[in-house]
């Protein structure tokens, strides 16, 4: 018999390999540790919601809508403005009249008694001419000069106080209505926005809680698989130690046992990765533990309640409460109510104006009540446009072609919404139709590996049989868990889908489902076909 020296080091290597990672998972494996965090899926979806940024910037969204319509509804109020100011004259044009002149001490003294000039024809001429140089002396010296009162009026005043308000109401208008139901209608859109946000939120954290939960179940199942694959090598080991096996059927089993380890190593970043997205949602340190409580076979209800602003429509499947057909919906009254804004610019606009003002020119820095004059005047204001060179025609345009997207978007949001329901409800019948048809096939598959044990340690079938039941095996956990999970999301999809945009949660399941599962359906043709080449090789060589 021809020996070779290189299978033993194999052997010790990989039963190094396989001593690692046995031990491995229970110190890598987010959740097994003792200060690990318990965290059902009602904590982990309440906990996502405080953090959730999305969530936070639809609500600013929101708080945004509110306030423009206030200020849209603002309109339609009279506008009061009140003012109050106070200037100093440094300089002043009016300078040396009436009031403001400086006074000369070496001049004589005013004339008095200057009233107002009568002429009487009965005096003598002297007494007249008497009393036409009296009247010209008061105008020229400032006793009843025309000029003398400038001083109160402010002319050449070095302090001015005013005080001020201004009132103007909008009488007709039609652009405020308008104006208006586009402010209602972005509301209308910011309360669906921040809805759909909080679906959203509700089925990713979901969604990374079950993946994360399907994460530590293929581990657990890979971890088995190789465990039975190394009992298998053992087995066989000692069977060509007292010579009732040949050194092939060792070499077959190591391969076997060593090729079930890099699907453990890809298993465990997987469920690093599941644990990583969960975390971030959570808005909790990478590193932080975490032992999921909510399994992937719990038949309660997913608790997304909380996240509708109806219950009522949980589940609703009626395609005009999706959320996206009614932010379309609300984008065509935007759009309409565009158009009747461009319309009406060719319409004259009427408002109501009252000023009313006290002034006060005193001549020391504060003024005193009955320094204060009146200024008072209402007026109306009639704008109507003659000639904007084209300008409302191209407002018009712009508004109709608007509407017309607005509402082929609509029906186009209303499509995909009726195809999206669909193959929402599909998916979730094709989950429960493949979980009803995996039950069972797990204790099936488990019996018939057992029987093949047996067999094989009486000698009655080969490693090919026996690696064949294992693999089965594995399939049957894997696809039983991820059906487990598909029923999970395509619940949760079915109650929040009025409220979650379209295609949310729709394939990214199934793509990652088939990427799990591709691995364990190919794993009995690569391990069969080396085992065949094998096999030819050695009886080659024999021969």
């Amino acid at each position: 018999m021809h020996t070779i020296t290189w299978p033993g080091r194999i052997a010790r290597g990989a039963a190094l390999l396989a001593a690692l990672a046995v031990a491995a998972p229970a110190a890598a494996q987010p959740g097994l540790a003792g200060s690990a965090r318990p965290l059902t899926l009602e904590d982990a979806l309440r906990l996502a919601e405080d953090a959730s940024e999305p969530v936070q910037i639809a609500r600013a969204g929101l708080t945004r809508s509110r306030g423009q319509l206030v200020q849209a509804r603002s309109a339609r109020l009279p506008q009061l403005n009140g003012s109050l100011s106070y200037s100093r004259a440094l300089a002043s044009q009016f300078e040396g009249l009436g009031g403001g002149a400086p006074v000369d001490t070496t001049a004589p003294p005013p004339p008095q008694n200057c009233g107002r000039y009568v002429p009487n024809p009965a005096l003598p001429l002297e007494a007249r001419v008497d009393s036409l140089e009296h009247a010209l002396d008061c105008t020229a010296n400032g006793g009843a000069s025309p000029f003398s009162g400038f001083g109160d009026l402010g002319f050449g005043s070095e302090n001015t106080w005013q005080i001020g308000l201004s009132l103007s109401q909008a009488v007709f208008n039609p652009r405020i209505g308008a104006q208006n139901r586009i402010a209602e209608a972005g509301r209308t859109r910011a309360e669906i926005e921040l809805n759909s946000q909080r679906a959203q939120l509700a089925m990713d954290v979901t969604q990374a809680y079950y993946d994360a939960a399907l994460a530590d179940r293929l581990v657990r199942i890979a971890e088995a698989t190789f465990a039975q694959a190394d009992t298998t090598l053992a087995q066989v080991r000692l069977a060509q130690q007292v010579g009732n096996q040949p050194e092939f059927d060792v070499l077959r089993a190591q391969v076997q046992r060593d090729n079930q380890l890099p699907l453990v190593i890809q298993r465990r970043a997987d469920r690093d990765l599941a644990y990583t997205r969960l975390r971030l949602l959570l808005d909790m340190p990478g590193d932080a533990p975490l032992a999921l409580t909510t399994t992937l076979e719990d038949t309660r209800a997913v608790p997304v309640a909380r996240f509708a602003a109806d219950e009522g429509l949980l589940g609703d499947t009626s395609v005009v409460n999706r959320a996206p057909v009614q932010q379309a919906a609300t984008l065509v009254t935007v759009q309409e109510s565009s158009l009747r804004i461009a319309r009406a610019q060719r319409l004259p606009t009427v408002n109501l104006t009252s000023q009313y003002g006290r002034v006060a020119y005193p001549g020391g820095l504060l003024p005193e009540p009955d320094q204060f004059r009146t200024n008072w005047t209402v007026g109306a204001q009639l704008s109507v446009p003659i000639f904007t060179g084209g300008r409302i025609r191209g407002d018009e345009l712009v508004a109709e072609a608007d509407l017309l997207e607005a509402q082929a978007r609509l029906r186009q949001a209303q499509d995909a919404a009726s195809l999206d329901t669909r193959t929402a409800v599909e998916r979730l019948q094709q989950a429960r139709a493949q979980l009803q048809a995996s039950t069972g096939v797990v204790e099936q598959a488990a019996r018939a590996y057992s029987i093949a044990q047996v067999r094989y340690r009486e000698g009655l079938s080969t490693q090919v049989e026996l690696a064949d039941s294992r693999i089965l095996l594995q399939q049957a956990q894997a696809n039983r868990a991820v059906a487990a999970r598909d029923v999970q999301i395509a619940q949760a999809r079915v109650a929040l889908l009025p409220y979650l945009p379209l295609g949310a949660g729709g394939t990214q399941g199934g793509g990652a489902q088939q990427t799990q599962q591709q691995p364990q359906q190919q794993q009995p043709r690569q391990q069969q076909a080396p085992a065949a080449d094998q096999a030819s090789a050695f009886t080659a060589g024999g021969e």
